[in-house]
């Protein structure tokens, strides 16, 4: 239940529209100010929580991603690692300080990576680290982990969030007031947080990088992507992530720029296997796969923009384009329902030992291609003689649902946002999801560093959760910001992952004139 309260409090918003929020007054004298339309938060928690847009802005980890996704130095300058003992030695660079002026040291590594592992704690990020059998601190500077199997993705992990021990020690890692008062070492500090108003950052002079360019960053709290559209045509923000038909509003429009990237970020339907339904219809998800049209939701809802999803690695080096992709084929996904003893009844809908067949799929408001999506897919598969239906709760119920539509996706290491999300009772699998052979063939991939050899490990995988889908994978999206002409240095070739995860990888080095 930790990890489902966990989820709900990352994603828990204000959602009245933000439309009438102000942003906080900036005078000439505090310099260069960028305005950013943001989703909501209700706490700022890395090690807790899976990912968050504003966590790289605080916060640094050991190691960092670059603009083509791979791991360089972060707080640690240099690392071996020894093959014979599993072990990890990081060497931390000298005079970093958290913001509030502490030094950093190892022990804050030791602190935060312990306070992940401790189950007690409920970290979506836990199977990141599960395989860690001990951290020690030979000194300041110097932090030693060994493992009990190697963990290929082990240096992507790395670029997990350090929290400070002098802030934390003792305190709930879920639910302590630090996360309404974040202090990192990141190249950002928080200077004040009104509830679902704003989030105002200044820049850390300290930062280990360099102080960056742009003196103030605002995450003003817009969670409508109509209404984030409206306030960057008037000038009150001046970047934003939007659904491609607002996005497309802005294309050729003079003072603004359009940044269309890459994404590893896919949409699909996420069944609730603790539901009863699933139990007794765990088989004809497979026709419900067969009966979505992918294209013709990306054409009508992404504008063409993305691609058909059928796995969760498509973006990925070990992708496996050879398994079965359920193409669009309601003649085969209405065979499959009757072979399983379901019959069309009165009403057009197919019936099951004299019950309907048919679910509601969640959708969170306030993300509106989300909701486009899972209304298309609803009517597709109604077409079919599934009785789907669309509902936005004001707060989602992760525990009693049936189904939801969902989110996933990382341009990093395969491991990522396939083990913990796919593995038996891992911290992000929020579906109750199980299978033995995906099991087997994640942890064979994750421990074997020989690419070909992963390469088949995760053909396997990727066979196994087609044959037993934990999702109807629907598409691929992609990140359509746009932002005012005046900001420059977002690198738009950089791959991103879920929910725009990436782009303020090189925020330090952002300038904006207005």
């Amino acid at each position: 239940m930790k990890r489902i309260l966990a989820l709900l409090l990352v994603l828990s918003a204000v959602l009245a529209l933000a439309a009438c929020s102000k942003t906080p007054a900036v005078t000439e004298d505090e310099g260069t100010t960028l305005v950013y339309g943001s989703g909501d938060y209700t706490r700022i928690n890395p090690a807790m929580d899976e990912h968050g847009e504003i966590n790289v802005l605080l916060f640094s980890g050991l190691t960092a991603h670059n603009g083509s996704n791979e791991v360089v130095s972060g707080l640690a300058e240099s690392w071996e690692y020894d093959e014979s003992a599993c072990t990890y030695t990081f060497h931390l660079r000298d005079g970093v300080k958290w913001h509030d002026g502490e030094p950093f040291t190892a022990e804050d590594v030791k602190f935060t990576i312990e306070a992940i592992m401790d189950p007690e704690n409920g970290s979506e990020n836990a199977p990141n680290f599960e395989d860690v059998e001990e951290i020690t601190v030979p000194d300041d500077k110097t932090v030693v982990f060994r493992l009990s199997a190697p963990n290929v993705a082990f240096l992507d992990y790395m670029t997990m969030a350090i929290l400070p021990q002098h802030l934390l020690q003792g305190k709930d890692m879920q639910e302590s007031d630090f996360f309404r008062h974040p202090v990192g070492t990141g190249p950002y500090k928080l200077e004040s947080w009104d509830a679902g108003q704003s989030i105002v950052l200044v820049k850390n002079e300290d930062y280990y990088l360099g102080a960056p360019k742009i003196d103030r960053i605002i995450f003003k709290i817009v969670t409508d992507d109509n209404a984030q559209a409206l306030q960057l045509k008037s000038g009150e923000i001046d970047l934003a992530l939007l659904d491609p038909k607002n996005a497309k509003d802005f294309t050729d429009k003079e003072g603004y720029t359009c940044y269309d990237m890459t994404t590893a970020d896919y949409r699909g339907i996420l069944f609730n296997f603790w539901n009863d339904y699933w139990t007794e219809n765990r088989d004809l998800i497979p026709a419900i796969c067969y009966g979505i049209d992918r294209q013709a939701i990306i054409d009508s809802v992404l504008l063409g923009q993305g691609m058909a999803a059928y796995g969760p690695l498509q973006r990925n080096i070990y992708n496996d384009s050879n398994v079965e992709h359920y193409d669009y084929d309601p003649e085969k996904a209405k065979t499959i329902l009757e072979d399983a003893g379901c019959t069309m009844g009165e009403n057009g809908f197919y019936e099951r030992n004299g019950k309907e067949i048919g679910f509601v799929i969640s959708v969170m408001a306030g993300e509106q291609d989300r909701i486009d999506i899972a209304q298309a897919a609803a009517q597709q598969l109604r077409d079919i003689g599934i009785n789907c239906t669309v509902d936005i709760p004001a707060q989602m119920d992760w525990g009693g649902q049936m189904a939801c539509l969902i989110g996933w996706g990382s341009p990093f290491d395969a491991d990522d946002h396939t083990y913990k999300v796919f593995g038996t009772d891992k911290g992000a699998n929020y579906s109750g999801y199980s299978n033995a052979a995906v099991d087997s063939y994640l942890k064979l991939a994750r421990e074997t560093s020989d690419p070909e050899q992963r390469r088949q490990y995760y053909a396997k995988f990727q066979e196994a959760l087609a044959a037993d889908p934990a999702y109807a994978f629907i598409c691929y999206i992609d990140a359509n910001y746009v932002a005012v002409d005046g900001l420059q240095g977002i690198a738009a070739d950089t791959v991103l992952g879920h929910h725009g995860v990436g782009i303020f990888w090189n925020v330090q080095e952002w300038t904006i004139e207005k």
